[in-house]
Parts: structure tokens; C-alpha cells; sequence
């Protein structure tokens, strides 16, 4: 290291503990949550005939495989999480999906890909309501 830019292990300790500190502050001040605006589907793990659909697992899947679509930005944890565009959930007793329209703006395909994932499989879609209760 040259003399003028060498920094003492003090230094850098404390400079290491800054960047991590502000890496958390900024991931728990804002958790890259999607626009609160943007309208939200709910896709229904019941097919239109009324049989659950299977495997029992099949929203975990969905949201893993489009886990990676997220809103722009680091955040610590941000590979071990759902994207905040598709996360799978319980309304009503069932298990859903619930996929918000900004993943459209992220990546158009993956948007594509939900959807034609619940015609494919005849399974009920519809437009999350409010306050509708999600477990």
C-alpha cells in the first residue's frame, strides 16, 4: 500500500461497520416493496371445476421461480426472499399467489408467465380487492 492512502486496521474496522450499518438502515427503511398503486391478482390454488390444484406446493414454486424479478437496489437477504411482485400467500383457506402488475414493468415475460400459468392450468384469477384478507 502506498504511505498516503494506508489506513490503520482501526480505520478500516470502523469504515467496514459504517457500510454494513447503512446497507441495514437502507434494506429496513424501505424493504423494495412494490408501488402501492399498481393493481394486484390473485391466482387460486382451485381449479374453475372447483378441485385443488396440485401439487400441494405449486405457489411456493411459482413465486421461487420468479423470485429474482424485484425492484431495483441491494438490500441484505434480497437472493433468500420472494420478489415482492410475487409472493404466495393464504386468502381465505387457500393457498394463492398473489402477483402485482408492476411485475409487468420489471420484466414483461415474467408477467406473461404467471398469468399463462393459471389459464394453462384453469385455475381461478382475480383482482385482489383492498384489505382483502391475506394470511
Amino acid at each position: 500500500m502506498h504511505v498516503a492512502t494506508q489506513q490503520s486496521p482501526v480505520t478500516m474496522t470502523a469504515h467496514a461497520d459504517a457500510v454494513f450499518a447503512a446497507r441495514a438502515l437502507r434494506s429496513h427503511a424501505s424493504p423494495n416493496t412494490p408501488d402501492p398503486l399498481a393493481r394486484e391478482f390473485v391466482i387460486e390454488g382451485v381449479t374453475r371445476a372447483g378441485k385443488p390444484f396440485r401439487p400441494s406446493d405449486w405457489a411456493e414454486r411459482l413465486a421461487g421461480a420468479l423470485s429474482s424479478f424485484r425492484p431495483k437496489g441491494l438490500y441484505i437477504g434480497a437472493h433468500l426472499t420472494y420478489s415482492p411482485y410475487c409472493v404466495p400467500r393464504v386468502v381465505g383457506g387457500v393457498k394463492c399467489v398473489i402477483v402485482n402488475e408492476a411485475l409487468r414493468e420489471v420484466e414483461p415475460m415474467a408477467w406473461d408467465f404467471a398469468m399463462n400459468f393459471a389459464r394453462d392450468n384453469e385455475l381461478r384469477l382475480h383482482e385482489r380487492v383492498p384489505g382483502e384478507g391475506v394470511l
